[in-house]
């Protein structure tokens, strides 16, 4: 049944709202008769006349320059083998996804109805005056050595199947970095490759360039090991083989420095890798499944060194540290081909980059005190975002120096600030958030998990890892919809009201009562609202029989926060509970505080929020830039709102100063760093990037929040509860089912970071 789910799930997914996952978005005025005139005829003619004059022009007036086409033919499709070119398109347009998000680089997918080489390279040669570049994917070998090498020989762009040299390129700083952890010499060192494919030739050609010898590395194939007495292998493979007799994989892992699988799962065993030199380095990328379980090879032998395809194990080997930047790199100094000086650019880069200090951001993602070069990090993680800023700038510099550069950089500070600029909205904050959960899944209370939207979102956050639902409602309305989604998992469902709970409820009313027995409850009172699933649901976070809680998707927010601010203390410090709302806006995400509950806070008050709103925003690895917005500037109203705001960054000033926080602001000079710095020069925000912003009353947070929202369809996590001892958060109303998902996420990090400071205060 949870097959069945994912495959629904996944068609949906791609069928709707819009069929398909990329679309084509204006980037010019197009509202006005004038600018429909400039964008078509008469204006057009003009750019396309100085194209004419000189052809270099295209990149001037038209998006070529920033194109990349996603082409294949189908017949290599991911594990599907030969599919077609229609069927591939789903997985062409998802690597155009890529692009997007990662690099800031458009892309038209590309699928060609033929297997002739011939016609292959010609269709692409004439299509090839639209782009910038060119990723071949997907292309069974051995054509795609052949299409590959004509196209990088006659044509003009640059040109890479990804496939190949993708792995190679992320393999190779892995590498890098594993030999120099295992104090060894590229020179001396026997490698032994399961697979003799595109990816594990391009693997070992580039291995090749850092060092190893040819003559040291022992390449299998599904038959056995390549020998030059075979007449079947291709020119490419004939390079590896060997002029000796047969020996199988164990017997070559003899006494091996280096293991790279890029073939089948579990075909390397315990007594293989035991049988391996010290310190082994194993690269064991077959997917799903590894040649050898990674827990299984730590287990075996303590020195060994190992990166895999997956993402749940260290040192994962994921392409998407490499094409995006290459192409970037390429792309924006014109260069007319990737070559093998920029593809090695970009192999340094990343064997460096792993040496660096991580962002905090990355350490959050991945549940890290804090990742350091080692044994378990000899490859960047895919969500560092230096990546952008490191990889892309090494591969142009490379391609000036070998003069492959049509449009060299002369200013690379620039041009940082350029690639900056392009990381903007792809909602890396919610994959960051959603790894970190994952690292330590939590017990999350869906209180109201018979209503079909709630209960879908209690599926997905079981399916993806970020917790365990604890589902509450009527249980036989959750059974029945947990049928019709196709949600088979045996998760716990509780029904407050039924009687087999009596006892349960006893228990929660009884400690309920004794808290608050002096404040007009009675026992009664207690045994009646523990039969309602908020108060039910708070207590068993209370009790310790639930991590964390996450409700209000039916019902209004002031209704659904009561019985949080009745039952649940406040977090240790704290004396006022607020919320936070984090906006994936198109400059990186924003906190707007207090969206939810504060009406008209004092200046104290939102002192108070700044402070923990700056929290929250560090615990998801952002250093918080804090305006304190008015309708005023500095003094300009004397106000009681104004004057409030200006006491609060008073106050802040001089007992926080470490913070960079200021104000009263306009939230336009707030957002407008040149425009501050022109104006008002002498603020602690000039010249920074504000991403945190406090308003003076609920009715500004939650109004800016709801249409930034619904009129520029920005994506939305909160309100995040601050303040509270325990990790209670509430939806707002209506809430879908991706923003419950979210919410369940942040829940679960609320969780670990107070079992943290348990853990540390203990």
């Amino acid at each position: 049944m949870e097959k069945n789910s994912k495959r629904r799930e996944a068609l949906l997914y791609h069928a709707k709202p819009t069929p398909g996952k990329i679309q084509v978005v204006p980037t010019k005025k197009y509202a006005t008769q004038r600018d429909l005139s400039l964008a078509y005829s008469p204006g057009v003619a003009e750019p396309c006349l100085e194209i004419a004059k000189d052809v270099n022009n295209v990149y001037k007036y038209t998006a070529k320059g920033n194109l990349v086409a996603v082409i294949t033919n189908g017949t290599a499709v991911l594990g599907l083998g030969d599919i077609g070119p229609e069927a591939s398109k789903p997985v062409m347009e998802g690597k155009g996804l890529l692009f997007k998000i990662f690099a800031d680089i458009d892309v038209f997918d590309i699928e060609i109805g033929t297997k002739d080489i011939e016609e292959f390279i010609q269709t692409v040669k004439n299509i090839a005056p639209t782009f910038g570049g060119i990723n071949l994917e997907d292309i069974k070998a051995p054509e795609s050595f052949e299409i590959e090498r004509r196209l990088v020989e006659e044509l003009n762009i640059p040109v890479m199947h990804d496939d190949q040299h993708g792995t190679a390129i992320i393999s190779s700083a892995a590498l890098l970095n594993a030999l120099e952890l295992a104090d060894k010499k590229a020179e001396d060192v026997k490698m032994v490759v399961s697979g003799a494919g595109s990816a594990a030739l391009a693997c070992a050609d580039l291995y090749v360039l850092l060092g190893v010898k040819i003559e040291n590395i022992f390449m299998f194939n599904s038959k056995g090991l390549l020998t030059k007495d075979n007449p079947k292998l291709s020119e490419l493979q004939l390079k590896y083989a060997k002029d000796i007799p047969s020996m199988n994989l164990e017997e070559a892992l003899v006494g091996a420095d280096i293991f790279l699988g890029l073939s089948t799962g579990g075909i390397m065993s315990p007594q293989m890798l035991l049988g391996m030199a010290d310190n082994p380095i194993v690269f064991a990328m077959a997917n799903p499944d590894p040649e050898i379980d990674y827990n299984l090879a730590i287990a075996t032998r303590k020195d060994v060194i190992m990166a895999t395809g997956r993402s749940d194990f260290p040192n994962q080997v994921n392409n998407v540290l490499g094409f995006p930047y290459i192409f970037r790199g390429a792309l924006d100094v014109r260069a007319t081909k990737i070559n093998e000086a920029m593809k090695m650019a970009a192999v340094k880069a990343l064997a460096l980059l792993t040496k660096e200090s991580v962002p905090e951001q990355v350490n959050v993602a991945y549940g890290a005190t804090k990742l350091n070069f080692g044994r378990e990090y000899i490859i960047p993680k895919p969500f560092d975002p230096r990546l952008i800023t490191i990889v892309a700038p090494a591969v142009a510099k490379a391609a000036m120096d070998s003069g492959v550069a049509l449009n060299p950089i002369t200013d690379w500070k620039k041009y940082e600030e350029e690639l900056l600029d392009r990381l903007g909205n792809d909602n890396k904050m919610v994959r960051l958030i959603a790894n970190r959960a994952k690292m330590d899944p939590k017990r999350i209370v869906f209180a109201e998990a018979d209503h079909l939207d709630v209960l879908k979102a209690a599926q997905i956050v079981w399916e993806e890892g970020i917790g365990f639902p604890i589902l509450l409602g009527n249980k036989e309305i959750i059974l029945e919809l947990k049928e019709e989604i196709g949600f088979d998992a045996d998760v716990q469902i509780i029904d407050p009201k039924i009687d087999e709970e009596e006892a349960r409820r006893n228990k929660f009313a009884n400690t309920y009562w004794s808290s608050r027995q002096r404040r007009g409850i009675s026992f009664l009172d207690a045994q009646k609202l523990m039969r309602e699933r908020n108060y039910f649901a708070a207590m068993m976070v209370n009790e310790g029989e639930a991590d964390a809680l996450v409700t209000g998707h039916s019902r209004s927010y002031p209704s659904v926060v009561k019985p949080m601010l009745q039952l649940i203390d406040k977090a240790p410090g704290a004396s006022i509970v607020a919320t936070t709302n984090m906006m994936m806006t198109a400059r990186g995400p924003m906190f707007l505080s207090d969206t939810a509950i504060n009406i008209n806070p004092s200046a104290d008050d939102l002192a108070k929020i700044a402070i923990m709103t700056a929290k929250t925003a560090k615990m998801f690895g952002v250093e918080p830039v804090i305006a304190m917005i008015s309708f005023s500037n500095f003094g300009s109203s004397t106000s009681e709102s104004a004057n409030k705001v200006r006491e609060a960054v008073s106050y802040l000033h001089k007992n926080h100063p470490d913070m960079i926080i200021d104000g009263e602001i306009q939230a336009d000079f707030a957002l407008n760093p040149e425009m501050l710095k022109a104006k008002f020069p002498f603020s602690k925000l000039a010249g920074k990037k504000v991403n945190t912003l406090i308003f003076p009353n609920l009715e500004s947070a939650n109004i800016t929040y709801k249409l930034l929202k619904e009129l520029n369809k920005v994506d939305s996590i909160g309100p995040i509860m601050l303040g509270m001892g325990k990790p209670v958060h509430i939806f707002q109303l209506g809430a879908s089912v991706e923003e419950m998902v979210n919410m369940a996420a942040i829940a679960v990090i609320d969780a670990q970071e107070k079992e943290m400071k348990k853990v540390k205060q203990v």
